[in-house]
């Protein structure tokens, strides 16, 4: 799905999404990520649901947002909580959505001033 943002250009948008892939400002990737609204869109070490571990969400509250928005691939999956220890540890909020939902709340959220981060496994 292609998504037309109506918000700041330079910002890290999510421009589309598909089987496979997310899209940071007109740029495919095909591998999982975390994207903020500033700064670089970095690969997540993490490769698959299945392959989360504690050391992957540590990375992400390193950043010190205060909303995570964790996209969990093609269907929606809730990590167990010992995964995101380190999260509540730092009163981070974590959002868990299928990829596609993930990608259109942190749009949303972003496009809101947020300080919100987007942890996302490939759809």
């Amino acid at each position: 799905m292609k998504l037309q943002p109506e918000i700041n250009p330079a910002l890290n948008t999510v421009t589309a999404y598909g089987e496979g892939f997310v899209e940071i400002n007109a740029r495919r990737f095909e591998v999982a990520l975390i994207v903020r609204p500033e700064g670089e869109v970095i690969a997540w070490e993490a490769r698959q649901f299945e392959l989360l571990a504690p050391e992957h969400f540590e990375l992400i509250a390193a950043h010190a947002p205060d909303l995570v928005v964790l996209g969990t691939g093609a269907r929606q999956r809730f990590p167990d909580p010992s995964l995101t220890a380190s999260l509540a540890r730092a009163a981070i909020g974590v959002e868990v959505m299928d990829t596609r939902a993930a990608c259109r709340t942190y749009n949303i959220l972003m496009s809101e001033g947020r300080k919100v981060l987007a942890a996302l496994l490939p759809p």
